[in-house]
C-alpha cells in the first residue's frame, strides 16, 4: 500500500494540479522495486522538502528541472516538465531554461530536454510560435559590470583562447543574459543549480553572487541547496556549500 503524503498537505502550498503533478514524480515501480526508496520520497522529499516555505513550489520545480537537465535525465524529464508548468513556470520560461542552459550544460543535454518537453506542449497545445524566437528585444546591458568581467576574462585567457573571450561576451552576456523572457534572477538561479548538479562549485562564486545582485535572497539560496541534495545527491551539494558560505560570508562584510 502506498504511503503518498498527499493532496491535503499539498494543497496549503499549491493547486492540486501540481500537488498531483508532484506526486507523479514518484513513479509507481519504485513502491514495487524499493519500498523505503518510496518511503523516504513520500515522507521525507515529498511531504518536507517540497513543502519548505523558504523557495516556492514554483522555484523548486525550475531548479530541480535544471538539475536533472543537467544530469541528463531523461527519463524523469517529461513528469518534471509537467510539474513545472502546473507549478508556475510559463512555457516561454522553460523553453528559455533549456535554451540558456544549452550553453552551460552542453547542447546535447538542451536537445534531450527539449526532446522531453515537446510532447507536453503538443499536448497541451503550447505551439512553437509562442514560445521565445531567436530575434527578442533585450534587456539593458549593466556596461559597467560587463566592462568588468570582459577585462577580467580578456586579461586571464585572451591569450589562452580568443574564441572563448569572444563567444562569452557576444553570445552569452550580451545576447542569452539579456533575453527578456527568463528573469535575470531565475536565470542566475538555473545557472546555480546546473552548476552544482554538474559538480563544478568551482564556478558558483560569480554566479551565486550574480544570483543574489538578481534577487535571490540567501534563504532561498539555502533551500535550493538543501533541495538539490535529493536530486545531484549530497557530495555535490558538500562540495557546493564552502562556495556558498564563503559568498555569504563576503557579502556580509
Amino acid at each position: 500500500m502506498k504511503t503518498r503524503f498527499a493532496a491535503s498537505a499539498f494543497a496549503l502550498i499549491a493547486s492540486s494540479a501540481s500537488g498531483e503533478a508532484l506526486d507523479r514524480t514518484i513513479p509507481d515501480a519504485v513502491g514495487r522495486a524499493a519500498p523505503a526508496l518510496e518511503a523516504y520520497s513520500s515522507n521525507d522529499l515529498l511531504g518536507s522538502v517540497w513543502t519548505g516555505e523558504q523557495l516556492s513550489m514554483r522555484d523548486r520545480s525550475l531548479v530541480t528541472f535544471a538539475a536533472l537537465m543537467t544530469r541528463h535525465e531523461t527519463g524523469n524529464l517529461e513528469r518534471f516538465v509537467e510539474l513545472a508548468l502546473d507549478s508556475g513556470v510559463t512555457p516561454a520560461e522553460l523553453s528559455e531554461t533549456v535554451t540558456h542552459l544549452a550553453f552551460y550544460t552542453g547542447w546535447g543535454n538542451a536537445t534531450a530536454a527539449a526532446e522531453a518537453m515537446a510532447p507536453v506542449y503538443e499536448a497541451r497545445g503550447i505551439a512553437a510560435d509562442s514560445l521565445p524566437g531567436a530575434e527578442v528585444n533585450l534587456l539593458p546591458l549593466d556596461e559597467e559590470a560587463e566592462e568588468s568581467r570582459e577585462s577580467f576574462v580578456r586579461g586571464t585567457y585572451g591569450d589562452v583562447s580568443m574564441g572563448v573571450v569572444d563567444n562569452t561576451r557576444e553570445l552569452l552576456f550580451r545576447d542569452l543574459w539579456l533575453r527578456p523572457d527568463l528573469a535575470p534572477r531565475d536565470r542566475s538561479m538555473v545557472t546555480v543549480a546546473a552548476l552544482i548538479a554538474a559538480g563544478q562549485p568551482e564556478q558558483m562564486t560569480f554566479h551565486l553572487n550574480r544570483a543574489m545582485d538578481n534577487g535571490l535572497t540567501q534563504e532561498e539560496a539555502g533551500a535550493m541547496l538543501s533541495h538539490l541534495a535529493f536530486y545531484a545527491g549530497w557530495p555535490k551539494v558538500f562540495s557546493a556549500l564552502p562556495v556558498a558560505k564563503d559568498v555569504f560570508e563576503n557579502r556580509a562584510e
